[in-house]
């Protein structure tokens, strides 16, 4: 695969991201994205393509770890191009996507898909503990009611 060589008229794509246990998602939001490289290494992204106005767009991210190249993938839709790379060291929350402390204008996190899944597994044992004392208190109220005083009208 050859290098993508960065265009002199290249403008950057509005991008958000989002982290998970084991992976980090990137959508660039590009209308109509055609010819499309995108070049994943196990420490950057270069994406080049032309979008429906026939702009040259251009994205270069250093990421802020390693990433599994060959489990990591690119997928163009009609608006974005979604990037879904496969974390080296899973388990391990990233507080930015880049490697430098600065965040590009071009660049936010997807708040919308954004979990806080450092703590997800202690919130749902908690959750779940508590649903299980619940149900255990219910089974230790003894015999349910007869009920023989409701009437019943026969009409």
């Amino acid at each position: 695969m050859a290098k993508i060589v960065r265009p002199d008229d290249g403008i950057p794509a509005r991008c958000v991201w989002y982290d998970r246990k084991k992976y980090v998602t990137v959508n660039f939001m590009i209308q109509q994205p055609r010819d499309l490289r995108c070049e994943i290494t196990d420490d950057k992204v270069v994406l080049c393509c032309k979008d429906a106005d026939d702009n040259t767009i251009y994205n270069e991210i250093y990421f802020y770890d390693k990433i599994m190249k060959n489990d990591s993938r690119e997928r163009p839709y009609d608006r974005t191009v979604n990037l879904l790379l496969r974390k080296k060291t899973p388990d391990v929350a990233w507080p930015r996507l880049t490697k430098d402390n600065s965040k590009p204008s071009w660049m936010a996190v997807d708040f919308d898909n954004w979990r806080d899944w450092a703590n997800e597994e202690d919130d749902g044992r908690e959750e779940f503990e508590y649903y299980a004392d619940m149900m255990q208190d219910l089974t230790k109220k003894g015999e349910p009611p007869t009920m023989d005083d409701l009437d019943f009208d026969d009409d």
